[in-house]
């Protein structure tokens, strides 16, 4: 009881004397000191000076890491606010974006994601990242000429170590935030009121071992593999029954694209994990590739123990025009994938570690995003197409003189492809915002 009273009182010790500190890349200077009249210039001249529970307000600009790396290292629990005008006199995300936008050129500097979570082990304040821009669509690379459908800006996403003519690097398979698997941090994470587009990886990507995860009215557009997963660090064979506790609310979710441009691989909103509690509710799930939500992945008991390790509540969520299914889960040994409008998609509470499927609706009227969706991209993506075609001959001249040398006889294949995560634009990210009356994204407040 001492202990937990001593640890209490340092919490409350901590809280109030917190700091608040103040970044500004336009009028900022290096050395500060941090206050609303002499900012910081950079993020990590305010994270050199932040201690856990402090407030970071940062104005509108474009951020990098340390020396214009792609790449920004939080070491410490800190809430970080951005979305401010120059002089801090007010905030809105959308008129004034804190960007943090990797270029090409700096890919030599990348690490695995944009922000890197670097958080203590142990008990601490809240982890909070609040009104951040990250956008990948300029540190990727992209095809000059194929996969780029009309009125399209880019061609397909390129594969490393493939590049475009005019890039120096190839594409970073960078998160755009991730936290490292091995981490034992205590306390929680919030990730609210954010844009993530274009990411050559997981837009978000965290591992953490025991407390609350909070990813909550935040924009997902255009990223790789999977827009959203949260996983539970905990060792597998921990026979504690309490599961990572998570929620995942008022986001919108469009448009994420699968592992490869067979578009048969990956393509998940947001991914049902073991040890892990999942709320999905009021969510935005529209035009991924392979499934607004996927519970397709680990038993839902754990093995030897008997026990339910997933608890997932998938309700109120708005679904449209994914493009192989809105939910996919696991019926073994079989993956079954449905829509929210076919008989079997409330029946979903019968299979072990779903605890509720209710109030979730396909989209009725389209017209709610005209003028919010890119028509050009929106067009091409319902288009989408991919096809190979092979040219094999056994018996030519060629194959035949391989034959008699011992060697394997070759073929070719030609593939096509429409489209495949082409560069989605910022501009109109920002107008998802308060979209839908009750789902996804609203406006910031």
């Amino acid at each position: 009881m001492k202990k937990f009273l001593c640890f209490a009182f340092c919490l409350l010790a901590a809280a109030a004397f917190s700091a608040e500190l103040y970044v500004s890349q336009s009028t900022g200077k290096k050395k500060g000191p941090g206050t609303k009249e002499a900012p910081f210039k950079a993020i990590l001249d305010a994270m050199k000076n932040a201690q856990p529970g402090d407030t970071i307000y940062m104005a509108e600009g474009t951020y990098t890491g340390a020396m214009g790396a792609s790449e920004i290292i939080i070491d410490k629990p800190v809430t970080i606010i951005g979305g401010y005008a120059a002089d801090f006199s007010s905030r809105d995300v959308v008129a004034h974006p804190t960007l943090i936008q990797p270029k090409n050129e700096k890919n030599d500097t990348k690490g695995l994601s944009v922000v890197t979570l670097k958080m203590p082990a142990g008990a601490g304040p809240a982890m909070v990242i609040d009104g951040i821009v990250i956008d990948q669509g300029f540190m990727n690379s992209y095809h000059d000429v194929k996969g780029k459908p009309e009125g399209v800006e880019t061609g397909m996403w390129l594969e490393p170590p493939a590049k475009g003519s005019k890039d120096q690097f190839a594409s970073a398979k960078s998160y755009s935030i991730y936290m490292e698997t091995q981490n034992r941090f205590e306390g929680d994470v919030v990730i609210k009121n954010c844009i993530f587009a274009n990411g050559g990886n997981y837009a978000v990507n965290i591992s953490k071992y025991c407390g609350s995860v909070k990813i909550l009215n935040n924009i997902f557009v255009a990223n790789r593999m999977e827009s959203c997963e949260v996983s539970c660090s905990a060792n597998a064979q921990n026979k504690s029954n309490e599961l990572l506790d998570v929620e995942f609310a008022y986001n919108t979710v469009l448009y994420t694209w699968s592992r490869t441009s067979e578009m048969t691989d990956m393509g998940y909103g947001f991914r049902c994990m073991t040890m892990v509690k999942s709320n999905i509710h009021h969510n935005i799930f529209g035009l991924n590739v392979m499934a607004g939500i996927g519970n397709d992945k680990g038993d839902a008991k754990q093995p030897g123990l008997d026990r339910l390790v997933k608890n997932i509540t998938i309700d109120n969520n708005l679904f449209f025009l994914n493009k192989n299914a809105d939910v996919t889960v696991t019926k073994s040994p079989s993956i079954l994938k449905l829509m929210v409008d076919s008989d079997e998609f409330e029946d979903m509470c019968d299979y072990p570690g779903i605890e509720d499927v209710d109030g979730n609706v396909s989209l009725e009227d389209p017209a709610v995003f005209k003028g919010r969706l890119n028509t050009a991209y929106l067009t091409a993506f319902l288009n989408a197409t991919y096809s190979e075609k092979t040219d094999y001959d056994e018996n030519s001249p060629a194959n035949l003189f391989r034959e008699a040398l011992g060697m394997n006889k070759v073929g070719t294949i030609e593939t096509k492809v429409s489209m495949y995560g082409n560069r989605y634009p910022l501009a109109d990210c920002y107008t998802l915002f308060g979209a839908c009356d009750g789902y996804g994204a609203q406006l910031v407040k």
